[in-house]
């Protein structure tokens, strides 16, 4: 069984290809959408989703999200007494994920097509399978978000010849990408985007006004207040997607908060944002060759796409309003289980052919002599140029730089600057040369193979003696190495993570404490409500837990109304 995962920044989403199509699963709380949110409770058992989201107000200290920001880095969390590092932290999320799959098909998964961002680098793509296999499964197959979104439209299915452009705003990343659907093949003929840009940054951009609005900094809170300030904004956001003018109003901590804002400060707010993704939007027309006009449609998936200020970007550049009937919370999920269906070889996808393209120029470092025989190093040598499709397969010629050279030095590199320091080094590998033979005779072929999955493999040969050196590539600076998964995955084993069957309760003392922290007033009633529900939990009766469970909720919801 094969099945297909979005693995988001704020939530990710579980499901298969179906006999009707592509289903997704809901997770304990009965929820397509799981918060990417670890958290630690005083026991040291791990909590995963809602409970964890709702801990990041009462425990923050105990509690991450919004960690795939960091894929690809060695960055490192503490929660209870160990640290993380952001593999471990998506593999957490993707082992509850699994267990709510195999939950509803009663058996295991060994196999996944996951989504990534079509702007990850090759760092962050690793560390997206790393985190699979730190999960126990093998990851089939990486898809680009936006690509996923086409197939989540049924875009495949639409006229001969047509295109589109797919807009993913998601919580922690922003992605662009021009399609285009013939003979049954869904191409890609571009792709840009920026992995430092999405919702919660359009937050962050109300954090700053509202604190400047009521003459306070951030370190005038504590983290719980600030916790409890960044939900409150976060609901202001939403609000503004429906309505022209929303306000907070209140107590948090010793502060009296109030404070109004209209949809027209909030786009003057998030103007530097907006100018942020018309570059990706504008170089992906470019390389695709194609002018607004000839687009015909806009597709706009991902929680963040939702603001107002989205549609009137897209209206003012295209001309046109985008396609929404698909959730945009879900598309790319479904998408990535029509892959899965792909690559189970479904009957009913048999005549669909999904094409990608590789987002980053691929070359290597090289030198040149000037007009005055110095030698200017750094350059970057392209072999492979961005939005090429895959998977593909370019060669190109290196000569040494001087007479009697023993080895000609090949260093990998991806990015778009023409020198190297600003581009990311992939690997190395040395060449061997016949130090007897002029330059000319030491010439070296490069062939570089970049696959759908996103791997790349590097040959180069000497044509003097025809042996060829096979690069596989080093382990991107800060990656886990396979000793250090093996390692790591062995201790994750050893984690306490609560029973899928008990996430219910666990997330209904996470919100109930969570308003406990954020409301005083009401404490006194929340303390009474909490320690009647721990009672009937120890009691271990399920028929009196579930009854205690649905007052509970329903109690906690009326009293949310109220506050």
């Amino acid at each position: 069984m094969i099945v297909g995962i979005d693995l988001g920044t704020t939530h990710s989403l579980i499901g298969y290809y179906s006999d009707t199509g592509p289903q997704l699963f809901r997770n304990p709380l009965g929820d397509y959408l799981t918060p990417s949110v670890v958290s630690v409770d005083d026991d040291g058992h791990m909590l995963i989703g809602e409970a964890a989201r709702d801990r990041l107000i009462s425990h923050p200290r105990a509690s991450i999200a919004a960690f795939k920001r960091w894929m690809g880095t060695p960055r490192e969390t503490q929660l209870g007494g160990r640290s993380f590092r952001p593999e471990e932290l998506s593999a957490l999320v993707l082992r509850s994920l699994l267990a709510d799959a195999e939950a509803a098909l009663s058996t295991k998964i060994e196999e996944a097509v996951i989504s990534v961002p079509a702007y990850f680098s090759d760092a962050q793509r690793k560390a997206t399978r790393a985190a699979g296999e730190l999960a126990g499964i093998k990851v089939e197959r990486l898809i680009n978000e936006p690509t996923a979104a086409a197939l989540a439209y049924g875009l495949q299915e639409r006229q001969e010849g047509s295109r589109f452009l797919v807009f993913d705003l998601g919580g922690g990343t922003f992605d662009v990408s021009v399609l285009e659907m013939f003979e049954g093949v869904v191409e890609v003929h571009a792709s840009a985007g920026d992995n430092f840009l999405g919702g919660e940054d359009f937050l962050d951009v109300l954090q700053n006004a509202c604190l400047a609005d009521i003459k306070l900094r951030a370190d005038d809170f504590s983290p719980i207040e600030r916790g409890v300030l960044r939900r409150r904004l976060e609901a202001v956001k939403r609000s503004l997607s429906q309505q022209s003018e929303t306000s907070i109003e209140g107590q948090i901590g010793k502060h009296e908060i109030t404070w109004r804002i209209d949809q027209d400060r909030f786009l003057h707010l998030a103007e530097p944002l907006m100018q942020r993704m018309r570059a990706p939007l504008e170089r992906a027309l470019r390389d695709a060759r194609l002018r607004p006009d000839q687009l015909n449609e806009i597709v706009l998936v991902g929680g963040a796409s939702r603001m107002p200020l989205i549609s009137r970007l897209i209206a003012r550049m295209f001309g046109k309003l985008p396609l929404r009937h698909v959730n945009p919370d879900e598309a790319i999920a479904l998408g990535a289980c029509v892959a899965s269906g792909l690559k189970s070889r479904d009957a009913k996808l048999d005549e669909i052919i999904l094409t990608d393209v590789c987002p980053y120029t691929l070359g290597v470092e090289i030198g040149q002599r000037d007009a005055q025989g110095h030698i200017q190093n750094g350059l970057f040598s392209p072999i492979i140029q961005r939005n090429s499709v895959v998977p593909i397969s370019r060669e190109s010629s290196y000569w040494p730089m001087a007479e009697r050279q023993a080895t000609l030095s090949l260093k990998v590199y991806q990015g778009e600057n023409p020198l190297v320091t600003n581009n990311i080094k992939l690997g190395e590998l040395d060449i061997p040369l016949n130090p007897t033979l002029s330059i000319q005779q030491n010439e070296v072929v490069v062939r570089f193979t970049y696959d759908i999955n996103g791997v790349l493999q590097i040959e180069a040969t000497p044509k003097a003696n025809g042996l060829r050196h096979e690069l596989v590539l080093e382990q991107n600076p800060g990656l886990l190495t396979d000793t250090e998964i093996r390692a790591r995955l062995a201790a994750l084993s050893e984690l306490k993570i609560h029973p899928r069957d008990k996430q219910e309760n666990l997330a209904l003392l996470a919100r109930a404490e969570r308003l406990f922290e954020e409301h005083l007033a009401a404490r006194q009633v929340l303390q009474q409500w909490i320690g009647q529900f721990r009672q009937t939990l120890e009691n271990q009766d399920e028929r009196t837990i579930e009854d205690h469970r649905r007052q509970f909720s329903s109690a906690l919801d009326s009293l949310e109304t109220q506050l």
